[in-house]
């Protein structure tokens, strides 16, 4: 378990990782952040492309379950229910309680689990606590300062994540 802020794997968005990709690096079960990751801060459901997605990868064997540090009342389970997966709300990331509880009470093992979020200071170092492979995506959306300071102090640390192309193809350094 480490206390690294870099991610393993950054890519643009959460649509773009695909089950070939998550089967390389031996990816069974995907935990997904869930505000600005999958969908943008008060939307109250999936758009139709991360349902298609979340579909797609299910078909493939790959399991996925949210993991959110959202409060408000109902929210993660709506997005799961839309899913059709399990969820875990107030998750208190940056720790990694709440992602080790997914991976335990899903039956799954940190080898083969990975966590996708949006942010450095919450998802990237909960994932990287917990001992499970960190995946970043890019922000769904910046509208407001904090979350622009936010995303412009966590760019070093985004630099160094492996970019990944579409496919799973490594960008390369």
């Amino acid at each position: 378990m480490s206390f690294s802020p870099v991610p393993s794997y950054s890519f643009g968005a959460v649509t773009d990782i695909s089950h070939e990709f998550l089967r390389g690096i031996g990816v069974t079960f995907l935990m997904l952040d869930l505000d600005n990751t999958i969908a943008p801060y008060g939307a109250d459901t999936p758009d139709d492309g991360v349902v298609r997605w979340a579909d797609a990868l299910r078909a493939e064997g790959i399991r996925l379950f949210i993991v959110s540090n959202s409060r408000k009342r109902g929210r993660a389970e709506q997005f799961a229910k839309s899913l059709r997966i399990g969820y875990i709300n107030a998750a208190g990331k940056p720790s990694p309680a709440g992602v080790l509880a997914a991976v335990r009470g899903c039956g799954a093992a940190t080898g083969s689990s990975a966590l996708v979020g949006d942010q450095i200071y919450t998802d990237t170092l909960a994932a990287n606590r917990a001992g499970v492979t960190s995946i970043l995506v890019k922000p769904l959306r910046l509208n407001n300062a904090f979350l622009a300071a936010r995303y412009g102090l966590e760019a070093p640390f985004r630099a160094l994540a492996k970019p990944v192309l579409d496919g799973g193809q490594y960008i390369g350094r």
